[in-house]
């Protein structure tokens, strides 16, 4: 009689889907919870979010100053183009606006109140436009690095104010050669440099969350920046309309509130002498102060939101 040997059991593939255990999501939840484990890229609280910049702040400033040094690194004039491209625009405005136009009759002081609000407005301008870029444009690093998302709009705004104060010293000799010399209202500058960077901040985090779900933004955005540039008063002053009887209480109401030429408004009133504070919508500190914490604080919580979405898709 031939003995038969029973053959082993065929090994079990426990990688078979029919054979891994079925869980509820509710289980599966508690069963991630009870082993540490975490939703990757889940967006962090808002306290925690804070931290975490606070802690990548170094980052955010070499960051800011690299893309400041790299900007003009091809042109043969290299950093001079952070003067140059804001004094040249204020050069085509005073011809167009200033003599075809005569929107320096009755604006006494007409070369330094035009500068100033060309510079000003351009630190605006710009950091709004970095702002559309400021995602979309670096997707490479989104995707391949884990940071706060907010380090990228951030760094631009404040590349955007170490250009403004690159170009001050510009703005400054202009003033003296025209001359409006050093006074103590110069100080106002300060605090209101402070605030309207706030307010860049805020608007750049929201134009960078806008883009990055809608890219054509970018596109648009030169369009409404230079509608919102001539109803903000910086070929020309806002007094010839705020005083006319046939614009309604509302535009007038919305004119005086407008951020941008509030901004600029308060630094001609710090830096010339013949813009005094008749010239200066009511309450000008409190509404200054309002948008900038309405939109700094508002759009740092709005970009946050979005926090797990940036670079997906």
């Amino acid at each position: 009689m031939v003995s038969q040997t029973a053959a082993p059991p065929a090994p079990v593939d426990t990688a078979s889907p029919d054979l891994l255990p079925v869980y509820a999501p509710g289980e599966l939840a508690a069963l991630a919870a009870r082993h540490g484990l975490t939703v990757s890229g889940a967006r962090p609280t808002l306290g925690a979010y804070i931290r975490q910049l606070w802690g990548r702040r170094h980052f955010i400033t070499a960051f800011a100053t690299a893309k400041l040094t790299a900007q003009y690194s091809q042109a043969k004039l290299g950093q001079i183009w952070q003067i140059m491209t804001p004094l040249l625009n204020a050069t085509v405005y005073y011809f167009i606006f200033g003599v075809l136009m005569n929107t320096k009759h009755g604006v006494p002081d007409y070369v330094p109140f035009l500068v100033t609000g060309v510079f000003i407005w351009t630190f605006t301008a710009s950091s709004i436009t970095a702002g559309t870029r400021a995602i979309s444009g670096n997707t490479g690093l989104v995707r391949a690095l884990h940071f706060p998302r907010a380090s990228l709009p951030i760094a631009l705004a404040i590349q955007q104010l170490q250009q403004l104060l690159f170009s001050l010293g510009a703005l400054f000799l202009i003033l003296l050669v025209f001359g409006q010399y050093p006074r103590p209202s110069w100080l106002l500058a300060i605090p209101a440099l402070t605030l309207q960077a706030l307010f860049n901040t805020g608007i750049s985090m929201v134009m960078a969350r806008l883009a990055a779900k809608t890219p054509d933004i970018a596109q648009l955005t030169p369009f409404i920046l230079r509608t919102w540039m001539y109803a903000s008063g910086v070929m020309w002053s806002l007094d010839t309309l705020l005083t006319a009887d046939r614009v309604p209480r509302l535009v007038l109401l919305a004119l005086e509130c407008n951020p941008a030429a509030v901004y600029i408004d308060l630094m001609r009133y710090a830096l010339i002498d013949s813009f005094t504070g008749a010239q200066l919508p009511p309450h000008v500190w409190a509404i200054a102060t309002a948008w900038a914490l309405v939109c700094g604080i508002g759009g740092f919580v709005y970009f946050w939101k979005a926090e797990e979405r940036y670079g997906r898709g």
